[in-house]
C-alpha cells in the first residue's frame, strides 16, 4: 500500500477553509450547545478519509477552549487486503498527534453489506461510549452525505422522518445517555477535502468508494455531479432542505409524546400506553391521528405500518364505531373496540397480514416499515 495521501493548496487560498469551517462549528455550537457541550468526553469515529480526518483537526483546534477529552475509534472493517495497513498507520499518526484512539476489526460476517457494518460500528461505538464514560459519539457526515441520502430516501418512498436523515443528533442505541452527534452536516466533501489539504492531514481513501454496485456510491459517483453541474452548489441546498425539514418536524415530535399522553391518560393508563382513547383519536384530522398513531407503534414495537396499511386502518378507526384488529409484525398485535385501542404482545407473534377482523372481503397489503 502507498500509504496517506497529500495535497497541497495553492498559497493564495490558505487558511480559508480552516477559518471557514471552524467559524461554522462555533456557530453550530452557539446556536445548539447540546450538540457537543463543554467539558464533555467525546468518541470520534475515524476511518481515515478527509472528512473524519478534518472533523479530527477542528475538534482539536477547539479542544483547550472547549475543555473536551477527545478519544478516537476506527473499525477495521476487513473489506479489503490493505484494511489492516491502513489501521496501524492510522493508529501510528493518531500516537503522534498525542490522540487516543480504540481499533477494532469486524468479525467474520459481522460486517456484511452497507446496512450490516453500520449496525456493526454503532453497536461497537455505544459500547466504547459507556465503557469510556462518553456522552457524545460523533461521526464526520457532510452535506454531502446528507445530500445523497434525500436523493435516495425520495427514490425509495419513505416517512417523512426519512427525509430528515441524517439528523444533527439523535439517541444511540435504547440503554439513554449516549447520543450520537453530526457537527459537519453544514460542510461539503469538497471543503473537507480543502481543510485536509491546507493543514496538511493524511487522508487513506477507502478503495470500496470508487465501487458503484453500493446504490449510494451510484448516487455520489454518476448522479451529483450531474446535479453540481447543472446548478453548482446543489448538493448544500439539498441538504439544507433536509435540515430545514427536520426543524419543522422537531416541534411536532416533541409535541406528539404530550397528545399521546392525554389520549393514554383518558383510556385510563400510565405514560407507557398501551391502549389510547378512541373517541379522542376519532375527535382529530385522519392525518392527525395518523401521525400520533405512526409514532406510538413505532415507539412501542420498533416499527410501524406501511403508509398504505396505516390508512386503511385509520380510515376504519374513525369511520365507526365497529371492532377490529391489526396483526402487527413480530409478537404485536393491534386491537379496537368501540372505546379503545389497544397493543397487545403475544408469545406466538402474528402474521404481517389479515389487516382487520372486520374486513370481510379485504385483504390487507403486507406490512413495511413506515421509514
Amino acid at each position: 500500500m502507498d500509504g496517506p495521501s497529500r495535497e497541497r493548496l495553492r498559497p493564495s487560498r490558505a487558511a480559508s477553509a480552516t477559518a471557514g469551517a471552524l467559524r461554522h462549528l462555533r456557530q453550530q455550537l452557539q446556536r445548539d450547545p447540546l450538540l457537543l457541550p463543554e467539558q464533555e468526553s467525546l468518541l470520534l469515529a475515524v476511518s481515515g478519509g478527509q472528512d473524519s480526518m478534518a472533523l479530527t483537526q477542528l475538534l482539536q483546534d477547539l479542544q483547550a477552549a472547549r475543555g473536551w477529552r477527545l478519544i478516537l475509534w476506527h473499525g477495521d472493517h476487513g473489506w479489503h487486503r490493505d484494511s489492516a495497513v491502513i489501521a496501524a498507520q492510522l493508529s501510528r499518526w493518531a500516537e503522534r498527534r498525542g490522540l487516543e484512539l480504540l481499533v477494532d476489526r469486524a468479525p467474520e460476517g459481522a460486517a456484511r453489506g452497507e446496512a450490516g457494518a453500520r449496525d456493526w460500528r454503532y453497536a461497537v461505538l455505544e459500547q466504547h461510549a459507556h465503557a469510556r464514560g462518553c456522552r457524545r459519539v460523533i461521526t464526520a457526515h457532510t452535506a454531502s452525505d446528507r445530500a445523497e441520502s434525500l436523493l435516495l430516501a425520495m427514490a425509495r418512498g419513505c416517512h417523512l422522518r426519512g427525509l430528515c436523515a441524517p439528523r444533527r443528533w439523535r439517541p444511540l442505541g435504547r440503554g439513554g445517555g449516549c447520543w450520537l452527534a453530526r457537527p459537519l452536516l453544514g460542510l461539503d466533501r469538497r471543503q473537507t477535502a480543502q481543510l485536509c489539504r491546507e493543514r496538511a492531514l493524511p487522508v487513506w481513501p477507502d478503495p470500496g468508494n470508487a465501487d458503484l454496485n453500493p446504490s449510494r456510491n451510484r448516487v455520489r459517483h454518476l448522479v451529483m455531479p450531474v446535479l453540481e453541474a447543472l446548478h453548482p452548489g446543489a448538493g448544500r441546498r439539498i441538504s439544507g432542505l433536509s435540515e430545514a425539514m427536520a426543524r419543522l418536524q422537531q416541534p411536532q415530535e416533541e409535541l406528539i409524546p404530550l397528545a399521546l399522553r392525554q389520549l393514554a391518560g383518558a383510556a385510563g393508563v400510565g405514560g407507557e400506553a398501551v391502549a389510547l382513547e378512541r373517541e379522542g383519536l376519532s375527535r382529530l384530522s385522519a392525518d392527525t391521528a395518523a401521525l400520533l398513531l405512526h409514532h406510538w407503534l413505532r415507539s412501542e414495537t420498533g416499527s410501524a405500518p406501511g403508509r398504505e396499511v396505516m390508512e386503511d386502518l385509520v380510515h376504519r378507526l374513525l369511520r365507526d364505531g365497529a371492532a377490529g384488529k391489526l396483526c402487527l409484525p413480530g409478537p404485536w398485535e393491534l386491537s379496537w373496540t368501540r372505546c379503545h385501542v389497544h397493543l397487545h404482545r403475544q408469545d406466538g407473534g402474528g402474521s404481517s397480514r389479515d389487516l382487520t377482523a372486520d374486513s370481510r372481503d379485504h385483504q390487507a397489503p403486507t406490512l413495511s416499515p413506515g421509514d
